[in-house]
């Protein structure tokens, strides 16, 4: 059964959408908001077949010097797909400010997230 991991932040509506069609979804931790397990302890055996959030949520906080390819190291390495919402508009500056990781996530407009969820997973 697929299982979607999600940041603090993402649309409820869309999770429970989710979870009525049986979708199973686990709350991730970016390391700061202690929202649900640190996206970066992930491993195969927790079955994320997704994980999704607003692009924010991984972006460095002044003081610390982890990068978005640093706190999404874990789903780059298992191959997990990341969905990282932001407004269609903002797409380019988005990938800017991603750097090196910015090639390797999907940006998503909010109002896409539960097909491309759909699609992502099937």
């Amino acid at each position: 059964m697929p299982n979607v991991g999600y940041l603090e932040g993402t649309d409820p509506l869309v999770l429970t959408k989710l979870a009525a069609r049986g979708i199973d979804t686990t709350p991730l931790s970016n390391g700061f908001d202690n929202h649900g397990k640190y996206v970066n302890h992930l491993s195969r055996e927790d079955g994320i077949s997704v994980v999704v959030g607003y692009l924010h949520k991984v972006m460095p906080t002044r003081g610390v010097s982890l990068s978005p390819s640093d706190l999404l190291f874990t789903c780059l390495t298992h191959e997990i797909p990341v969905l990282l919402l932001a407004e269609e508009s903002d797409h380019e500056d988005a990938r800017q400010v991603l750097g090196e990781v910015g090639d390797r996530v999907r940006l998503v407009d909010p109002s896409d997230l539960h097909q491309l969820v759909l699609q992502t997973i099937s």
